[in-house]
């Protein structure tokens, strides 16, 4: 099967989505189907599978900043890559964002498949209501994330969905060799926006024993700020943008990962890397996370935004007591559940029905 996936973000630049997409088109070609991935690109290519279909600009989105490209640029490439590629199907997501999933949507007579990944309020879906209605229309069948991005799409697009959990390399983050630690260690994973928390769990490192270290990845426009309010503080290293292999290696090597999300967070994929890495979790409780690692099972989950129960909660963890090995081990069995074989084996049995009419 011949099967084109569509980003509206672009591929070069970290993100959830983007790491969904870039994933099932692995794992689709290892099942022996011929996947392309489509999506602009501000940089070379992440892989030889993507066709790159221009730059992207930013545009502020659900507290984060979105890097789509709604350009005519883009638009046209986009129609010409559809036009010489021959897809049996082509895979929409986040199909209503405006740039090459809209214009796939609107320009190809292809069987067409929408993932909403989503959860909370759109803008493009409250102010772009009646247009948005009509190009969700024009999919043939729909999927969503988790419960939260099914609500939030039924809510503003009508029509019924697929719920298709997101998956992760299972072997990647298990069989990572574990990044040396100079003492008990947390790890922040994410963009540095203010929906992720950073500021929370850097409250929260002032509660903690001065052993304690934290490893910061990612960077954002909260960076400058934050760095400079803990410059000289040897306890929090600022790791900035990393490979994949040394995320699976700090992730493996980490002591706790600690995700103190406050809002917008439709399903929690990092949880799922560091259930599968044998990593204690602490995160907020919040609907997209409890439906991933479920409260005192897999997780210790604490409310948004407090600073004195996330203390309480990395001091638990780090302890790794009798509870908390019990958690990483229930946590390792449900994470087996997530793999991303197994999403490509679920996307292939709609791929099909969508094919049989």
């Amino acid at each position: 099967m011949r099967v084109g996936l569509v980003s509206p973000y672009s591929l070069t630049l970290p993100g959830g989505v983007q790491g969904q997409i870039l994933g099932l088109g692995r794992a689709l070609r290892g099942l022996g189907h011929d996947a392309r991935v489509l999506g602009p690109c501000d940089g070379p290519p992440p892989d030889s599978s993507v066709i790159p279909l221009g730059n992207s600009v930013p545009l502020a989105s659900n507290g984060s900043m979105a890097p789509i490209a709604p350009d005519l640029s883009c638009a046209l490439r986009t129609i010409r890559a559809l036009r010489d590629e021959s897809f049996d199907v082509l895979h929409l997501h986040e199909p209503i964002v405006p740039g090459p999933t809209v214009t796939a949507l609107v320009f190809t007579d292809v069987p067409t498949i929408g993932t909403f990944h989503r959860a909370g309020e759109s803008a493009v879906y409250r102010t772009f209501r009646p247009i948005a209605r009509w190009a969700a229309g024009r999919l043939q069948m729909r999927c969503a994330v988790s419960e939260d991005a099914l609500n939030t799409a039924a809510d503003a697009l009508g029509g019924t969905y697929e719920l298709v959990f997101n998956g992760i390399d299972i072997a990647r983050f298990a069989k990572a060799p574990p990044f040396p630690t100079d003492g008990p260690t947390i790890v922040f994973i994410g963009r540095h926006e203010p929906r992720k928390g950073l500021t929370v769990l850097i409250d929260a490192m002032a509660e903690l024993g001065p052993d304690v270290r934290l490893w910061v990845t990612g960077d954002g426009p909260q960076t400058p700020k934050l760095r400079s309010l803990t410059a000289g503080n040897p306890r929090i290293s600022w790791i900035g943008r990393i490979s994949d292999e040394e995320l699976a290696s700090r992730l493996k090597g980490a002591d706790v990962l600690c995700a103190p999300s406050l809002h917008g967070e439709s399903f929690g994929v990092v949880l799922l890397e560091a259930m599968a890495a044998s990593t204690p979790i602490v995160a907020s409780d919040l609907p997209g996370y409890r439906h991933v690692a479920r409260p005192e099972r897999e997780a210790l989950l604490v409310a948004p935004g407090d600073v004195a129960a996330l203390a309480d909660a990395l001091r638990a963890a780090l302890a790794r007591g009798p509870v908390i090995e019990t958690m990483v081990a229930a946590a390792e069995c449900r994470a087996a559940r997530f793999s991303m074989d197994h999403l490509a084996e679920r996307y292939l049995e709609l791929y099909r029905r969508l094919l049989s009419g």
